[in-house]
């Protein structure tokens, strides 16, 4: 009996302990440094580093500052793009110095922090357990994993990053993403540029700018070292930005003569290397120490008239950022009266993109339509990767006539990538002889195709015509009014980046189950149409039946025509299109 109750004894330990094994993970881990393709976001010269994870060339050593070079190991800014369905991520990696300060926890100074998007383009914070020693690690349990999410994570900013890996479960996938093909905001600065007080990487202002605008950022900040050096100057010279900021106001305080001096040398640098990138100068927002606010106010006085002795020169393209605009004017934003919290990091982040909009010709309003952002809500191809091939496929081969829309715009043809293709001989026969490319992304609404627009896909070429398709994606969210606002907003952004274009207005086609409502929205899209003076057209009439509903032969699933339906579209549209050689 005895023997009988060890062996059950034995036994039953035994299955908990294959239970326990089989309840260990195995995961597969990727190291960015074996990647093929340059990987980190935010890093301006990635072919040119001493060390994987440094922010300037390694050329630049001999050139800037001890301090300002020292700095640029870490790896403030830096991001790494990449897309998953696990449900956990993990992370770990080394870091060269110390792991906190005084003012600055482990999270803040050394620590990650990890972004997801949505299907609806929208940033989602990832919240995770961190273990801190010589090996930091990091683990993201309970993810959502319905599809493929992008995921931003921020690398420490204040920190040198010597060794990193990602890794997801033996049975997930990780796809690494490539750097954007977008122009990058280059920001100079100090450390408040840099993040200093912000409690994780991914809530410094330029991180946050990064989110609201879904664009690139550099940033170039140095602790106490941002004194607009030429030397930084001519490197940020080298560097196609979609924007220049120059935020160096603080590390110059009470040198109003070296201010004046630094700012019109530095401008003129930037305006020699490259003329047309426009540059914003910032003055300082944080006054809150009250034995220095003269000093402030004194030295941004200062700052404010070298913006005016430029302008008065005939230096075209700089903007002035006021210190009243950003808004930092309660204690409880800084931590000393100098470097914003969280809150004040917010107030920063909005405040540029304020600003930067205007400049850019980048408005966004107050409905959803009007709120430029990517999306993830067609599964059958990547968004992503979409947008990236267009980019390229535009500088190889400039586009005549544009066909801008969503997926029944992408579904009638062309050779972008492998998608469905149902209006496939009609799009051969008829619109490829006249230049036309196919700009149709499958689950795009109005604010997606803004996205688009704002991100260089009307850019670097002079196109003779945009045709428009936009809308029905939005039917099921938006009001009425709120799609002829976003539709408003995206004609406008077409006009200014082809300017010299003829637009054509294509109705929203008519969907089971919606025809009455599609039919009020086309009068109003027309009626927007004549205000706007732009053509506009609606051959969605002809895919109706004599009681107002669709022709179902003609639709493959009741909003998607069929390759009948796509002929008798390209038929109507046809006799609109310029014939661009004929």
């Amino acid at each position: 009996m005895k023997k009988q109750c060890c062996l059950f004894v034995l036994i039953t330990m035994l299955s908990v302990q294959v239970a326990l094994c089989q309840q260990i993970t195995s995961y597969k881990w990727w190291n960015p440094v074996e990647s093929s393709f340059p990987v980190i976001q935010g890093q301006a010269w990635p072919k040119e580093v001493a060390q994987f994870y440094d922010r300037l060339p390694a050329r630049a050593q001999e050139k800037v500052s001890p301090s300002v070079w020292y700095q640029s190991q870490e790896s403030t800014g830096l991001m790494i793009r990449f897309y998953s369905r696990s449900p956990e991520i993990r992370v770990r990696y080394t870091v060269s110095r110390e792991l906190s300060k005084a003012h600055m926890p482990d999270t803040g100074m050394s620590g990650l922090d990890l972004y997801a998007m949505n299907r609806s383009g929208q940033w989602e914070w990832s919240s995770g357990k961190c273990n801190f020693g010589d090996t930091i690690e990091y683990q993201y349990s309970s993810l959502k994993h319905d599809f493929f999410r992008e995921y931003h994570l921020y690398l420490p900013h204040h920190n040198q990053v010597k060794w990193l890996e990602i890794g997801v479960p033996e049975n997930a996938q990780l796809t690494p993403l490539p750097v954007s093909q977008d122009k990058p905001i280059v920001v100079y600065g100090t450390s408040i540029t840099q993040g200093l007080a912000a409690p994780r990487s991914g809530l410094t202002w330029t991180a946050i700018l990064e989110r609201r605008l879904q664009t690139p950022v550099i940033n170039l900040g140095f602790a106490g070292s941002g004194r607009l050096d030429e030397s930084v100057m001519n490197l940020m010279g080298e560097l196609d930005a979609k924007i220049y900021v120059l935020d160096y106001f603080p590390n110059l305080l009470g040198q109003e003569e070296a201010i004046k001096t630094s700012l019109i040398a530095a401008v003129k640098i930037l305006r020699q290397k490259r003329p047309g990138v426009p540059v914003l100068i910032v003055a300082h927002a944080v006054s809150l120490n009250r034995a220095r606010q003269g000093q402030y106010l004194k030295t941004n006085e200062a700052f404010q008239e070298a913006f005016e002795q430029l302008k008065a020169s005939g230096v075209k393209n700089i903007f002035y950022l006021s210190a009243d605009s950003i808004g930092i004017k309660e204690e409880n934003l800084a931590i000393d009266g100098v470097h914003p919290k969280v809150s004040g990091m917010e107030l920063y982040g909005a405040a540029y993109e304020k600003v930067i909009r205007r400049i850019l010709r980048e408005p966004a309003g107050k409905y959803t339509t009007t709120q430029p952002c990517r999306q993830f809500r067609d599964r059958s191809y990547n968004w992503n990767e979409r947008h990236e091939n267009l980019l390229r496929a535009n500088k190889e081969n400039p586009p005549e006539i544009i066909l801008l829309g969503n997926s029944i715009v992408q579904h009638w043809g062309g050779k972008l990538d492998k998608t469905i293709h149902r209006g496939e001989n009609s799009w051969e026969k008829y619109f490829v002889p006249l230049g036309v490319h196919n700009f149709g992304f499958g689950g795009d609404c109005i604010e997606n195709i803004l996205w688009r627009v704002y991100h260089g896909e009307l850019e670097g070429y002079h196109a003779k015509q945009v045709v428009i398709m936009a809308g029905t994606n939005n039917i099921g969210i938006n009001s009425d009014e709120e799609i002829i606002a976003g539709l408003k907003l995206l004609l406008q952004g077409v006009k200014e980046r082809q300017p010299s274009a003829r637009l054509l207005m294509v109705g929203i086609l008519p969907r089971r189950g919606k025809e009455e409502r599609v039919a009020d929205l086309d009068k109003q899209i027309n009626e927007l149409c004549v205000n706007e003076n732009i053509p506009y057209i609606n051959p969605g009439k002809l895919l109706l039946d004599t009681s107002g509903k669709i022709q179902e032969s003609l639709f493959a699933d009741g909003l998607h025509p069929g390759a009948e339906g796509y002929q008798i579209l390209t038929k109507a549209v046809l006799p609109h299109l310029l014939t661009i050689g004929k």
